[in-house]
């Protein structure tokens, strides 16, 4: 099967969509399938570079904001797309914007099938528009655009998550629906069976992590204030690995809880590769996760991978909660005190702590991205057979 992938900056990185479309592409290559790329350039370096390249496209006055939320756009070449829409058995659009919509027209008039993953919420963008996120009208009326424009001319699209699910049902999407994980890579569980040495030190800090990009929707600032209310918070380490475009503000706060004395531990920024984030999360007492606005959250799946116990936001564009297996390890999104409770119920009882880390490693089995392959390559071959 020859799969085209339709992206606008598919080596970005620190971009969860670009991170998990390259893992997809990987294991599809391993399976034996050919996997092609149309995308912008690889900025980051000389080598790999997509199979069909489009020149980056600067937006005037907003690039900045862009690049700093890890993101590039890709200018629309309609010979080197025709190019790569030729090839393909099958069109894969990562994104519902402008590049993929051309893709369609193409696609269409040379009788291509066209398949989507839902990637990303209108209030992914909007949450950085300043008061235009609380329009809700403006948030229904992109969703209606990319129904449309992009999800309405694809034979199926992808789900991620059973909340992306039932919007996409609520918004009468027509194609069918796939709910289909992105899956993680089948890593083992370096947590041992048993505690460490010194687990149980009434005075060592407790390690409690945050895994994920710095940015607004991404909300470490609850639990900032969380700790603010915590009544282990003197012992707390609190570890932010990511970077992004709230990095300053993040730092500034967090910092404030040393400087008031309400932790005694200053916190520590980190950006970590894959390896340092697995052995980041088998050493955590807990991982938290506060996004008010997520398609999945491959980075919390990961560290419960590991073994390390999470606490989830709870929210109306988050479907990240889906994957707790205790309702103690879920709060109601931005709301401090209730995850402050959490902490300090998880905190307070190491033995149930570390079992529970080790069945949430358990559980991260079912989402191996070799088992979501399998169903994305079903899902590839019905958009092939509706063409027949």
């Amino acid at each position: 099967m020859k799969i085209l992938f339709v992206i606008n900056s598919y080596y970005a990185q620190g971009n969860g969509m670009a991170a998990s479309s390259r893992r997809v592409a990987a294991c599809l290559k391993e399976d034996g399938h050919e996997v092609r790329v149309l995308s912008g350039p690889n900025l980051a370096a000389a080598e790999p570079q997509p199979e069909f390249p489009l020149e980056e496209f600067k937006f005037p006055l907003f690039q900045p904001m862009i690049e700093d939320l890890g993101f590039h756009y890709a200018s629309s070449d309609p010979v080197v797309m025709t190019r790569a829409a030729q090839w393909a058995d099958v069109i894969h659009l990562v994104e519902p914007f402008v590049l993929q919509d051309k893709m369609i027209k193409i696609a269409e008039s040379l009788g291509k099938p066209l398949t989507a993953t839902y990637h990303i919420h209108p209030e992914n963008i909007t949450c950085h528009m300043g008061p235009l996120f609380y329009w809700r009208g403006l948030n229904r009326k992109i969703l209606r655009s990319w129904r449309n424009l992009t999800y309405n001319h694809c034979a199926a699209v992808q789900c991620p998550t059973e909340n992306v699910l039932d919007r996409m049902r609520r918004y009468h999407v027509k194609c069918r629906l796939d709910l289909i994980s992105n899956g993680v890579i089948a890593d083992a569980c370096t947590r041992p069976v048993d505690p460490p040495a010194g687990y149980y030190d009434p005075e060592r800090p407790l390690k409690v992590v945050y895994i994920g990009r710095l940015s607004k929707e991404k909300d470490q600032y609850t639990l900032i204030e969380a700790i603010r209310h915590s009544r282990f918070a003197r012992r707390i380490q609190l570890h932010f690995a990511g970077q992004g475009d709230a990095e300053k503000s993040i730092k500034k706060r967090a910092f404030k809880l040393y400087e008031d004395g309400i932790v005694a531990n200053k916190p520590i920024f980190t950006f970590e590769d894959r390896d340092g984030l697995r052995r980041l999360a088998a050493e955590a007492d807990l991982c938290i996760h506060c996004a008010t606005i997520e398609v999945e959250g491959l980075s919390i799946m990961e560290a419960m991978q590991q073994g390390a116990v999470p606490i989830i936001a709870e929210g109306r564009f988050s479907g990240t909660s889906q994957f707790a297996l205790d309702r103690r390890c879920v709060f109601p999104s931005q709301n401090p005190e209730a995850l402050a409770g959490r902490i300090d119920y998880w905190l307070s009882v190491p033995d149930e702590r570390w079992k529970t880390g080790l069945q949430y490693a358990a559980s991260m089995e079912q989402y191996d991205i070799r088992r979501s392959v399998e169903k994305m390559v079903d899902m590839f071959q019905y958009a092939i057979d509706s063409k027949k």
